[in-house]
Order: structure tokens, then C-alpha cells, then sequence
């Protein structure tokens, strides 16, 4: 089967993979940490992303959005399971590279003269520069702040993701070849033009969108108000940030509640948040420094609890560590006295969308409230800065502010010139920006090499499953959540979500329902079934969802039955005419569990078990 894959099928066969935007085999390694095959294990989930130690701590996960084990309770910590195995194989544990030599073989610089400049050192700048240089192109990866990871460094709070795990990351990606150039910002140190005088073939945008959205509020130019980017940026390069006592954050995403948390953690000493302090150290200060009495913190956002954007587990977290939401109300302005804020008022939102579905929120009047406050930061969303473009340069903007592009290839209006992550498309979750860095790096490929035709097609092997057989009980075993730091230890840069012990992380690998792997008839309907009609197959079915019915019951669908004709001839046509008799076996592939015991059972063995593999071969090829 090495023709194109149907998307849907894709859907139906691989959910996990289908979602996730770098195309990960999710569960393909959550079934080899069952199995204890934990070194093949990173193999799956390093190979298409280069970012996969960090996207164990922060990824939001959508391949658990459609795992098929949340139908029958919760879906497998699939996240939590890639933080099990790259703590075992990733940067982390200091053997990636001998790792990352099994998976890709060795590589070198095979296009010299082919240089490709990519700006913006975050999630999407750092995927482009890795695939780029496995192709073996010479990369200059250009990064305006003085270190490297982009918001992952910057926006993200340290209790989320350890500093020294992005260096890790980084210094990876490096060590394929790629230089790194930090402090050198795009518009102020040098220009699209200047790139290409130098020499440099084509060019990758990725500087991301660092800016936060403005809120015309009265009181807005008070001391005291900030905007929620500036603040995590701030905190994340160790600055300290005077906050005061009570402090008032606008907004319900995922930045808001970043805030939030990093400001119930910012109460502290000078020395306790310098970056280059012994971390022991730090905890120690953090610890003593709660002592001197905690911030009341509070998020004041328009949605409802069920309608913040921001992920549930977060809001949940923020709530047990004392946050105090106020839902459905609405910044009117912001009170200050001598030049300083001293409060917020607020009214009520009756709606935040309106009928067409569109963000339009309405207020109630004569609902104002008003509650005191020493600092109030806007969190309210981010843009990106594109004061960089210069007409010359040939980049179209779109009416988002947003840098035009096609949206297949990532090609801008500018012959050689790419662009991908929040810049491109807006503010998204990380994995997303590392996908665009993947799809840049093959579309410059393609471009600088003169090729037209694209991409492999993912190719897909069929491969028995011999004795195929499952852990005794795992439809019936309830998710096992990962081990959280205990709240009162939960200060200063202590990271939140600890590892799995190797027992708990095969325990909720082994959840899994193998999505990849069914039930295969092997029997000839025209020519005569070897299938006995016993029923032992749909007796011994956990699920319920095999089942034998008259063929008179049973209409076929088109495209199934042309597919029927094409592989067995006219006579699959007389299955399904008017006076036809015999009987069909039917199976829900929806509820079926892949438990395997319907092959065990069957006496005749037509009934075998059976998994798809698929095999990119287009990744990483000269």
C-alpha cells in the first residue's frame, strides 16, 4: 500500500497520529513503553519532532482530544508517557545524540553553497533549522533575544518547563551544524535584502508573534499596569518585577493563567529568581520567602469556566494553588490615584459570542463592580511585530496583520522567502509552530533543488500479528494522571508535574486500545467463506460490536462495493442483488477494543490480527 493515504482513513486507523500536526505515531510508543521497549520507544516519538523532550512537559496534547479511549472513560496521558521516555532517552538524559545517530543515520553538509537563513529561534525556527540541516544544508539560525527558544524560553513559566532542558534541546539542534547568532533582530541589525546579498538561497520567518494585543481602557497608562508577554518575558530573564500585594490579571487563555501562576511564584527575593543561582539554593530562598506572606492573585476573564480557551488541567491547577477566578466580567476601567492603580472596575458579560458564532462580547449595564487592586496586567492575546518588512522586500500582509503566505507550501509573496509559526498564522500551541518549521524546511528543500514533484507519500506495510494478545484487564484500568508537586511545596522555579515511575507509565500505556491494529477476515465471500458460521467470534466479543445478519438486511455502500468488484470481479455484485441469500458478518470498527479474543476463539483461523505500519521515507533525504 504505498499509494496516497486517504485522510479519513487516516482518521479512523491512526486518530493520535492524524492529530497531532508533525504527524507523531503516538500510539505506536505508548505501545512500546507497555512492552518495556523504551529506547524504540523515543526512536517513534524523536523521529518527526525535534522538539520532543519539551513537548513532553507543555504540548497540548491533541492527539488526546481524539483518543478512542475517552469513550469508554479518559484518554491516555499520551504527553505524560513522551515525558516518560525522552527522560530516559531524550537531551535530558545526555545519550539523545548517540540516540539521534540510530534514528538518522550519519549526515553532513551535502548543499554548501545552498545557505539558508532562518529568523527566529522558537519552536518553529529551531524545527526548520534541524530538518534543513539533516538535508544537509548550511543553516544560520538569527535570534533577536539573547537566547535561544523563542517564547518556549520566554513566554512559558519555569515550573512548566526547565530552562536547562531548552539549552539541552537547543544545543541538540546545534550539533547538527547549524550556527547560531543571538541578539541580532531583523530591521535593526540587518534586513531581508542585506540576507541575500550575503549569499543566502532562501529564508524562513519564524519570529513569532512577542507582542501583546492592546486594551483601550480609561486608567490604561497608570503605573502599574502591565501587559502579560512584557511580564513573563521579564520574569523568565530573571528580572524582578514588582507586583505589590494584590494583583489583577485580564484575560482567560493559557498566557492569562501563566501569568497568574508566575505571579503567585514572583513574591520573592532578588536572589531566589536569578537564573544563575544554585538551584538548591533557589528553592531554599523560594521556600523561606512565602513565608513573608502570600499575593492574593486574581483573573478576571468574560467566559465562563467552560468557555476560557485556556486548557482545563491548567485552570484546575491554578484554582488549588489559590487563583481566584471571576468569570463572565469585563474590564470598564482602570482606578489609580496620583498616577499609580489602585483598582479595577469591572461589568458584567452577558455574552461573549454572538449568534454567528463570532467573538462579540455584550455587557450588562448599570453590573459595575469594583475591586482594588496594586497591579493589573492584560494578558488578552499577542501579535506579531512585522515593522521589520520594508517595501522592497515584496511581503504581503494580511488584513490580521499576519505575514501572507500559501498556506501548503509556507512561500510568501518574495521568491525564496518562507514564513510559518504565529507570525504567519497567529498565536497557536507549540507543536503547531513546530510542524510549520517541518513543512518550510521540505518546501526550501524542494525550491532550492528545482523539484516539482512532491513529497513521498507516507507508504503504509500490513503486518500479521501472530499470537496477538493483550494485558490482562486494560479496558478496565482508570487512567493513571501524573504525580503533581504537593501545593505547599509549589514556589519559586520548582517544576509542578513530576515523571512517571516505570511501573504507573506501563500501567497507562498499556490503556491503549491499538487503534493501527484490527480484526482480518481472511476468507474468499464469492468463490466460498472457510467460515463456519459458529458465532463463537461475536459470543466471546467483549463490546458487543460483531454481529451476523441475513445478507437481505444488509445494503452495501458504493464505494465499498466498487472497491469489492475491483479486487474480486462482478460476481461481489451478486452478494447484494434483490433475491440474494446468505448471511453477512458485520463489525463496528468504532467499538471494537482490539482485545483480539474474536481470533482466538474462531476454530477455522480466518480470523487473524493484523497492524498498519507507516513509513515516511521522504524524511530527512538529500
Amino acid at each position: 500500500m504505498g499509494e496516497r493515504v486517504n485522510r479519513e482513513w487516516l482518521k479512523s486507523n491512526f486518530p493520535c497520529h492524524a492529530a497531532c500536526p508533525v504527524g507523531t505515531e503516538a500510539g505506536r510508543y505508548v505501545a512500546l513503553i507497555a512492552e518495556g521497549r523504551y529506547r524504540e520507544a523515543y526512536a517513534v516519538a524523536r523521529r518527526p519532532n525535534p522538539l520532543a523532550s519539551i513537548c513532553g512537559r507543555i504540548c497540548s496534547a491533541p492527539c488526546e482530544s481524539v483518543c478512542r479511549r475517552s469513550e469508554v472513560d479518559s484518554p491516555v496521558a499520551i504527553r505524560a508517557l513522551k515525558r516518560f521516555i525522552t527522560e530516559r532517552f531524550g537531551v535530558e538524559s545526555m545519550i539523545d545524540l548517540e540516540v539521534l545517530r540510530e534514528i538518522y543515520g550519519k549526515r553532513g553538509v551535502q548543499h554548501p553553497d545552498d545557505r539558508v537563513a532562518v529568523i527566529g529561534a522558537g519552536p518553529a525556527g529551531l524545527s526548520a533549522a534541524h530538518d534543513l540541516a539533516l538535508r544537509g544544508y548550511p543553516v544560520t539560525l538569527f535570534e533577536a533575544q539573547p537566547v535561544a527558544g523563542g517564547m518556549l524560553r520566554l513566554g512559558i513559566p519555569e515550573y512548566r518547563l526547565p530552562r536547562e532542558l531548552i539549552k539541552l534541546e537547543v544545543n541538540a539542534i546545534l550539533s547538527l551544524g547549524v550556527d547560531l547568532l543571538v541578539g541580532q533582530r531583523l530591521g535593526r541589525d540587518f534586513s531581508i535584502s542585506s540576507l541575500r546579498e550575503q549569499g543566502y538561497k532562501a529564508i524562513f520567518l519564524a519570529v513569532g508573534a512577542q507582542r501583546s494585543r492592546d486594551l483601550q481602557l480609561p486608567g490604561v497608562d497608570l503605573d502599574g499596569v502591565m501587559k502579560g508577554v512584557e511580564f513573563l518575558l521579564n520574569a523568565n530573564m530573571g528580572y524582578r518585577v514588582e507586583l505589590g500585594d494584590k494583583v489583577v490579571i485580564l484575560g482567560g487563555g493559557n498566557v492569562a493563567i501563566d501569568v497568574a501562576r508566575m505571579a503567585l511564584r514572583s513574591n520573592l527575593p532578588e536572589d531566589a529568581i536569578n537564573p544563575s543561582i544554585n538551584i538548591v539554593t533557589a528553592l531554599d530562598v523560594a521556600r523561606s520567602a512565602v513565608r513573608f506572606g502570600a499575593k492574593e492573585i486574581h483573573v478576571v476573564c468574560l467566559e465562563s469556566q467552560e468557555e476560557m480557551p485556556a486548557a482545563p488541567e491548567e485552570i484546575e491547577e491554578a484554582g488549588r494553588e489559590g487563583i481566584i477566578f471571576h468569570h463572565r466580567r469585563g474590564p470598564s476601567r482602570i482606578l489609580g490615584q496620583n498616577g499609580r492603580v489602585t483598582g479595577l472596575e469591572t461589568v458584567e458579560c452577558v455574552s461573549v459570542f454572538d449568534q454567528h458564532g463570532k467573538f462579540n462580547p455584550r455587557f450588562a449595564e448599570g453590573s459595575e463592580l469594583s475591586m482594588a487592586a496594586d497591579t493589573v496586567i492584560m494578558a488578552i492575546g499577542q501579535v506579531a511585530d512585522l515593522s521589520f518588512l520594508e517595501p522592497d522586500d515584496g511581503i504581503e500582509i494580511t488584513p490580521m496583520k499576519t505575514i501572507g503566505i500559501n498556506h501548503e507550501t509556507l512561500a510568501t509573496s518574495a521568491p525564496g522567502v518562507y514564513a510559518g509559526g504565529d507570525a504567519a498564522f497567529g498565536p497557536r500551541i507549540a507543536i503547531e509552530a513546530v510542524a510549520d518549521g517541518r513543512r518550510a524546511a521540505t518546501s526550501i528543500h524542494e525550491y532550492l533543488r528545482g523539484s516539482t514533484e512532491p513529497a513521498e507519500a507516507v507508504e503504509v506495510i500490513l503486518r500479521p500479528l501472530p499470537g496477538f494478545k493483550r494485558e490482562l484487564d486494560y479496558e478496565a484500568l482508570p487512567r493513571q494522571n501524573p504525580p503533581k508537586l504537593p501545593i505547599a511545596r509549589r514556589v519559586g522555579i520548582a517544576e509542578v508535574e513530576q515523571c512517571y515511575t516505570e511501573e504507573t507509565a506501563r500501567r497507562e500505556a498499556s490503556r491503549c486500545f491499538r487503534c493501527w491494529i484490527n480484526t482480518t477476515f481472511r476468507e474468499d465471500f464469492v468463490t466460498g467463506s472457510e467460515c463456519i458460521l459458529c458465532g463463537g467470534c461475536a459470543d466471546v466479543c467483549p463490546e458487543d460490536c460483531i454481529e451476523f445478519v441475513p445478507v437481505s438486511e444488509v445494503s452495501a455502500d458504493p464505494l465499498l462495493l466498487e472497491d469489492a468488484v475491483a479486487e474480486f470481479g462482478e460476481a461481489a455484485n451478486s452478494l447484494f442483488e434483490e433475491n440474494a441469500v446468505g448471511t453477512v458478518l458485520v463489525k463496528d470498527e468504532t467499538a471494537c477494543i482490539r482485545c483480539g479474543l474474536c481470533a482466538a476463539r474462531c476454530p477455522a483461523s480466518i480470523i487473524t490480527m493484523e497492524e498498519f505500519i507507516l513509513e515516511d521515507r521522504s524524511y530527512g533525504t538529500a
